[in-house]
Parts: structure tokens; sequence; C-alpha cells
């Protein structure tokens, strides 16, 4: 991305990785730093130690037309620098492919061949510029069969930036759970995001929007589906102002938002002191619906595990729940860290997975 060394690959690709090195076409080997990484987008940021690094072109992957030529570059099955050639299928995809709540999918699709290999690779247009980051692809063997997706340079650009410039992802949240509309809900509208549920004092309700709504713009661009409503709120910050038109008992009305972040509040994110980093986990508050599938009454989840003091000296997996910490009860997110930043030596996380009534007690100690 840049002549002085940073990289963009993907999340999964270096997921789990202890140690990372860059090899570039002619064969030059770099040690990387990892800068930043976020699953919700399947981005990651690296950093390496040189100077006048041929560096790619961003385009603007909203200008992507559908049937223009692309070229996808990556390695598959080890063959490097491979080059593969197809046209935009199909823009704002969402293939279900992650599993967090907050996983934002709105892929361009191709089908320029793409395989196990190609992650993390550029998807370019027919002048050179990056429009796009290579990263999935639907078939029933695991191989390519027709159809790959990358996440759009839009999207990658401003999840790289806040990663540079915070560390972390500065995500504004509308404070809704939506979906496509479908002949089930029997509006008179075919096109946008249908508001499925709203979060009370979020920032949508506090914008007077509904449920039931459909939001058919954002800032006077189309939207046509919810996959492309994700794309277009996760290019702003908590904190920013936007624009929408929503569609409600048969007229449009316009709504200014004031976006927010994953607490509900519309300041930007601060970064983790460096303790709760090393754990190598990402906690999120259990909602109603999840204590009851979990059986509880408080706790919070971990949605992530990454490489750090939890996957190296337990065998705790994503969607545990930790109840306590200490033996102190954990009721928030805020409520975790704390206990954590006040942890000296051993640490006891007591918790449990939702598939079982088992109660687990997974022990660390902070290197």
């Amino acid at each position: 991305l840049s002549d002085s060394g940073y990289i963009v690959t993907n999340h999964h690709v270096i997921e789990g990785a202890t140690s990372l090195t860059v090899t570039t076409w002619n064969n030059v080997e770099y040690d990387a730093t990892l800068i930043g990484s976020d699953p919700d987008t399947d981005l990651a940021l690296l950093k390496v130690k040189a100077d006048n690094l041929p560096s790619i072109a961003i385009g603007n992957s909203d200008s992507v037309r559908i049937g223009e030529w692309v070229l996808a570059v990556g390695n598959p099955f080890n063959l490097s620098s491979t080059v593969t050639a197809g046209i935009v299928s199909a823009k704002s995809r969402n293939i279900n492919i992650g599993s967090a709540q907050t996983s934002v999918e709105s892929f361009i699709q191709t089908d320029a061949a793409v395989n196990p290999g190609n992650s993390g690779g550029a998807l370019v247009n027919a002048q050179g510029l990056l429009i796009g980051i290579n990263t999935a692809i639907a078939s029933p063997t695991g191989s390519y069969a027709g159809y790959s997706f990358a996440v759009p340079s839009n999207l990658m650009y401003k999840v790289v930036k806040d990663l540079k410039d915070f560390g972390i992802v500065q995500r504004g949240f509308l404070g809704v759970s939506i979906q496509d509309i479908s002949k089930e809900l029997d509006l008179d509208i075919t096109m946008g995001a249908y508001v499925a549920e709203i979060v009370e004092g979020g920032a949508a309700d506090k914008a007077g929007i509904k449920q039931g709504d459909v939001i058919i713009e954002v800032e006077n661009r189309p939207i046509q589906s919810s996959a492309e409503l994700q794309e277009r709120i996760a290019s702003y910050r908590p904190g920013d102002e936007v624009t929408v038109k929503i569609w409600r008992d048969g007229k449009s009305l316009d709504k200014t938002i004031v976006l927010r972040n994953k607490d509900n509040e519309t300041s930007l994110m601060a970064k983790e002191s460096e303790k709760i980093d090393d754990l190598g986990i990402s906690v999120a508050v259990l909602n109603n619906e999840e204590l009851e599938e979990y059986n509880l009454e408080f706790g919070v989840k971990i949605t992530h595990v990454h490489p750090g003091v939890i996957s190296e000296a337990t065998d705790i997996r994503k969607d545990f729940a930790v109840t306590k910490v200490n033996d102190t009860p954990i009721k928030s997110v805020d409520d975790f860290k704390k206990e954590i930043k006040k942890a000296t030596g051993r640490v006891l996380l007591e918790g449990k997975y939702k598939d079982s009534e088992r109660t687990y007690l997974k022990a660390f100690t902070f290197r």
C-alpha cells in the first residue's frame, strides 16, 4: 500500500500466527509486524522495514461497474505471482461467511479464478487500480467453482487508516438489525434495507427511526440491500453525522443520525492497554437471548481468539462465556477489563460453553 512497507492482507491469513514473513515477487523476504487486524471485515495491516517499495494505486470501488474486466493477483496453491482474469458479476454480495453479528459482508463478486493462496491478493481493474482484496470463494469442494469475492477497496482503505491511526477499527453503528426486503414483508417498496429491530437508546432510536422502516438512501446515495447499507455505514466512525432517507407508510423521510460505537457512545474507541491486548481475545457482553442459551444470569463472551496469552496457556475456544475473573463476577466488558488490568500473577477464569452445563475453570499467568 505504500513505499514505506505497509501491506494489507486478510485477517484469516494471519490469524493464529506467532511470526509473519512477507516474500516479494523477486524472492526478498521481510519480517513483518502486525499493526492491527479486524475480523469483522477480514482485513489485517502489516508493516515491513523497507523503503522505496513499489506500491499500488487505489481505485474507487464505488465506481466499479458490473461487467467490467478485472484481474485477480495472488499465490494459489503456492504458484507465486499468478494472475487470472474475469468480470465483475455482482456487487454488495453477502455470502454469510462471517460468524459474528458485526461482520461486514458486501463483497465484489467476480468470475476471475481464485483459489486457496489468493486470499489477501489484489483485485485490480483494467487501469491497474486496486478495487478489492481477494478474500473468499463459493465452492462445494474448497477450490474455485466459478465465483470469487473481494473486500471493496473503499472499505479496505477506511479500515487500514483506522488501524494505522488508532490500532483498532473505529466503526460507527446505527443500532439496528436489518434484513433484505422479501415478499413476506408485504411492503410497497422493493429495494432498501428493512429495519427488523431497533436498539433502545441507540443511534437510530435517538434519530426517530422505527422498526418497520426501510432505509433507502445514505448521504443521497441509494441503498439496494442490507449488505450495501452495512458497507456504507462501516465507512464512517463513531460521532459522524449521516443523513439517511427512510421509507415509512408510503412516504420518504430524511433523518440525521449521529453514529455510535459498539458501547453505544459517540466517542472514538480507545485502544486497550497492552495487558488486555496480550490476552489475544475479543469479548462482548452476553445479550438476553445469549444468556438464555448459556443458562446464565450474566457474563461476557469471547468472540475471537487471537495469538496471545490465552491461546498459549489454555484451550479456551471462541464462544466461551466468562462469568468470573479471580472469583469476581463479570457482568460487563468493563468489569472484565477492570479485573484483568488489576490482576497479577496467576489469573483464573470461570465460565462455560452454551453446549454444556459444566462450569470450567481456566488458568493462565501473565508473562
